[in-house]
Parts: C-alpha cells; sequence; structure tokens
C-alpha cells in the first residue's frame, strides 16, 4: 500500500464561526500499488481526529480501521441472530445478563468463521466437541477413510445446515449461515444424541 497523509483545518459554516471551533483534522489515502489484474486498486480515504504525525501513526490508524468489519460482523449476529433489539425485558438486570450471555454467542460464532478463513487446516476438535463431529461425519460423509481431519469440510458442513450451497466458485460462508448452521446443529446434535442413549439403555 502507498500511505499519504495531511492535516486539515475544517472550519464552521458562516453564521456559526462564533459558536463552534474549527476542527483540526488528520487525511489518510491509502492505495494498493500491486492489484490483480481482474480488479482496480483498492483505495481508501479516512478521517481522523486522533493525532497522526509519522508514517507509523497512519498505518495504525489504517490498521484500527481494518477492524471495522470485524466489529459490524459481531453486532450483525448480535441483531440478526440473537434479535437483541426485540427484546423486551422487564429490568436493567435482566436485560444486561441477557446481553452478556448474547455477546458470547456472537463472539463465538464471529470466531469461528474467522477461524476457518484464516486456519482452515486447525484441528477440529478445536471448535467442536467430539459428538458434534461424530453426527456432522455420519450427516455428510465426505471425508476420504484415513485422511486427516481438518477444520475446513467441518465448518462447510455447518454452513450448509444454515442454507450455504457451497459452490466452487462461490464466496466463503459468512457469520449468518453460520448462525443458522449451529443453531441447528444444536438441536440435531441433542435429539441424536437423546436416541443414541435410548439405544444404549435398551441394548
Amino acid at each position: 500500500m502507498s500511505v499519504t497523509f495531511a492535516t486539515m483545518t475544517v472550519r464552521p459554516p458562516i453564521g456559526k464561526q462564533k459558536r463552534y471551533e474549527r476542527l483540526r483534522l488528520q487525511i489518510i489515502h491509502a492505495r494498493e500499488t500491486d492489484p490483480p489484474a481482474d480488479r482496480p486498486p483498492l483505495f481508501w480515504k479516512l478521517i481522523t481526529n486522533l493525532n497522526v504525525a509519522t508514517h507509523d501513526d497512519a498505518v495504525r490508524m489504517l490498521d484500527w480501521y481494518a477492524r471495522r468489519w470485524s466489529i459490524e460482523t459481531f453486532f450483525k449476529t448480535l441483531k440478526t441472530g440473537c434479535r437483541i433489539e426485540e427484546v423486551r425485558l422487564t429490568t436493567a438486570d435482566r436485560l444486561a445478563n441477557y446481553i452478556a450471555l448474547c455477546c458470547v454467542l456472537a463472539w463465538r460464532i464471529h470466531w469461528m468463521t474467522m477461524l476457518r478463513r484464516g486456519h482452515p487446516e486447525a484441528p477440529p476438535g478445536a471448535v467442536f466437541t467430539d459428538l458434534e463431529l461424530e453426527f456432522l461425519e455420519r450427516l455428510m460423509p465426505t471425508t476420504k477413510a484415513g485422511a486427516a481431519r481438518s477444520l475446513d469440510p467441518y465448518m462447510i458442513r455447518v454452513a450448509r445446515l444454515g442454507g450455504y450451497l457451497a459452490r466452487s466458485r462461490g464466496p466463503p460462508p459468512g457469520a449468518t449461515v453460520m448462525w443458522r448452521g449451529f443453531g441447528r446443529l444444536a438441536d440435531l446434535v441433542e435429539g441424536y444424541a437423546a436416541g443414541k442413549d435410548r439405544q444404549t439403555a435398551c441394548g
């Protein structure tokens, strides 16, 4: 990336200059210098009121801004998956407890989604229980016998439970289908475990 930055002073509108002070803002431009042939170069224009005096400061601001998508995905899971805006609890304490629980769930869904993208060869036991792995293997037996188990195929199976089509040229599964898939997986595994225990009890 080619990173440049400069300081700009923004004045209040005419007629309001006595009520409001001037703003001293830092403008950061970041342009991709060697983009792939199939798309235009990335170009970010950022404005901040934080101090940017060196190139390292500008890179730090870019790194912070790059986390925006993770934050938005986290809150999307809270709003869409947990439907946190539809909760009608009667006390602040109950609402705080519910939000805390939903934050853990939203973080876990986001963490598993990003883990699959960044470390697809990680062991599946880092995410799934033995019972979940057994169920997924029985539900969608696509892993070859004797092959080393990795996280990616199991996450794809969960995404398929949430409606992911798993096309060869399609985008990777997002938080929404992962949320739906893990919800279905929890229900199916509970029923699978109950049936398995009943068969064991009956001999």
